[in-house]
């Protein structure tokens, strides 16, 4: 469904270590300055859905994609990357028309 980069799969371990999480729930709403925005959410105990999709990124770590955004989210590619100025998750989509300039909003 999607694919993690080896530093974003070790990034997002860390995030959920720090903040003591066991799962981090991934989609797209809408909003953002291109129509929709991607949303990552830290929560602690969960059920996932019957149709999310969930991918294990250690024992008791989790990646929970929600079932209405998977459609949106296929083919992706998420990447961590840092610089000597800043660090952050992206989010490379096929599916997207257009993107804002900082990357976290998109059109379909």
């Amino acid at each position: 469904m999607i694919t993690l980069t080896d530093n974003a799969h070790k990034h997002l371990i860390k995030v959920l270590e720090n903040q003591q999480y066991h799962y981090l729930k991934f989609g797209l709403q809408g909003g953002g300055c291109a129509g929709f925005e991607y949303y990552w959410e830290p929560v602690s105990q969960m059920e996932p859905a019957k149709n999310d999709h969930v991918i294990t990124l250690a024992p008791d770590y989790y990646l929970v994609i929600d079932t209405a955004s998977q459609m949106h989210l296929l083919g992706c590619t998420v990447d961590y990357v840092s610089d000597m100025f800043n660090s952050q998750i992206k989010v490379i989509n096929p599916l997207a028309k257009t993107s804002c300039g900082c990357g976290t909003s998109i059109s379909l």
